[in-house]
């Protein structure tokens, strides 16, 4: 059997539970591209499941081969910025904006940054997203699934099976829904919010 040749990247907006689905996969048993480099923390105590250099894609993308049959977490931002000569399997994280915002704030206030405008965040967000997803269905190497932070966490069996599916790896899937934590879901919309 050859080995898989997709490079599977977890994304999302900040704080939309990209970690959490690293932390799934690497349960299952898919393999991780990380280095550690970010420790856990109050944020995210069971760690951020982070490889720096992903950050520097734009000039640096000698470590794509590598990814090859791994997950690998990048911000939504950084997506443009996946070369086409690869095939990508994109799961994407989405949370509502507005429990973005406030666990983003608490973060920033935690390491006593100040905190920008939440309704222009707000924007900026949406505006992003509208742009990224009518760009993604253009993307021909780019095969995507969109996992809902909230369904995840509160109802995990279901989500699972479809990353299951998506990776098309034999995932442990009863192992990857130990890593949900209900308790670590602390910035949740209010009721009749959007």
């Amino acid at each position: 059997m050859s080995e898989p040749r997709e490079i599977t990247i977890v994304s999302g907006l900040p704080r939309s539970g990209t970690s959490l689905m690293m932390q799934m996969l690497s349960l299952g048993g898919l393999e991780l591209l990380t280095d550690g480099v970010r420790v856990a923390d109050t944020d995210n105590p069971k760690g951020y499941y982070e490889f720096e250099r992903v950050k520097k894609i734009t000039a640096d993308k000698a470590w794509l081969p590598d990814a090859r049959g791994k997950a690998v977490k990048m911000i939504s931002q950084l997506l443009y910025d996946l070369p086409n000569n690869e095939s990508y399997k994109v799961i994407f994280m989405r949370r509502n904006v507005d429990e973005v915002i406030a666990s983003q704030e608490k973060m920033l206030l935690r390491r006593g940054v100040s905190v920008p405008d939440p309704a222009v965040i707000k924007s900026a967000f949406s505006t992003h997203l509208e742009k990224l997803f009518a760009w993604l269905a253009t993307q021909s190497g780019m095969d995507l699934l969109e996992v809902d932070y909230k369904e995840l966490v509160t109802n995990p069996a279901e989500p699972t099976n479809k990353i299951s599916a998506f990776i098309a790896q034999d995932l442990n899937v009863d192992q990857m829904l130990t890593a949900v934590d209900p308790s670590l879901y602390r910035n949740r919309e209010h009721a009749g919010s959007g």
